[in-house]
């Protein structure tokens, strides 16, 4: 998707010690010259992750819940010049019964999972709008399309974070900027160690390769794997007293 810069390519992926995000970059195969700029709050983390990379690899500062600070974040990623491809991964996936007892560490969740992704995207959008070019890869979720009792914090908070991405690539149509939305099933990888896979299971690999290949195209929504498009259509049309009997 680079090819037709005539300059090495840049990358922002915030929340740049994702499983998912360093996945997505190792997927794209890009040229060595390509800059990718780790956004995240552990710098010993970040370092190890473009550690994995065979690319030119930077660190920024960033906590997705500090949202006072994120129009600074994005000011200091575009002070090197254009960013053409904003990978948006930050999330956090806590118990739901560890948010029962403690609302305070549910509402950071949201900020991480939701609130973090809007204001970061609505300024780099601004500064993709302006540039005239541009990509921002928003990381939803199956669970965005009907939150289940099992997690509702964290279904509503990637059911908030599916609708404002595809506002937002409504508002940016015809900007020269795109949206692509990823909607992959349950992912078996760090966030998820210990749990029981779901059906329709996924990898970071699956999903870095899935988007990779979306990106070359021209669609606005990738599911991973293929299949659960499907199985999310009949999600919508369980009648409510039988979805409130679904355990997971």
């Amino acid at each position: 998707m680079f090819e037709a810069l005539g300059r090495p390519a840049r990358i922002l992926l915030l929340g740049g010690t994702s499983e998912i995000g360093i996945a997505i970059l190792a997927a794209l195969n890009a040229p060595g010259d390509t800059e990718v700029l780790l956004a995240g709050r552990d710098e010993q983390r970040l370092e190890a992750a473009g550690k994995e990379l065979p690319l030119r690899v930077s660190t920024l500062a960033f906590d997705a819940t500090a949202l006072d600070t994120h129009q600074a974040v994005i000011d200091a990623a575009f002070e090197g010049g254009d960013v053409d491809l904003v990978i948006s991964a930050a999330g956090v996936l806590v118990p739901q019964e560890v948010l029962n007892r403690d609302p305070l560490q549910a509402g950071r969740l949201v900020e991480t999972n939701f609130t973090g992704h809007v204001t970061t995207l609505l300024a780099a959008s601004e500064r993709m709008r302006a540039q005239g070019h541009g990509v921002i890869v928003i990381l939803s979720s199956i669970a965005a399309i009907r939150p289940r009792k099992a997690n509702p914090v964290y279904g509503a908070a990637k059911a908030g974070l599916d609708a404002f991405g595809r506002g937002l690539s409504d508002a940016l149509a015809g900007s020269g900027v795109r949206v692509l939305l990823v909607r992959p099933g349950f992912v078996i990888g760090k966030m998820t160690r210990g749990m029981p896979a779901a059906p329709l299971s996924t990898t970071p690999a699956a999903v870095g390769a899935a988007v990779a290949a979306a990106l070359a195209g021209d669609g606005d929504i990738v599911w991973v794997p293929r299949a659960l498009s499907v199985l999310a259509m009949g999600l919508r049309l369980v009648p409510r007293p039988l979805w409130r009997r679904v355990r997971r």
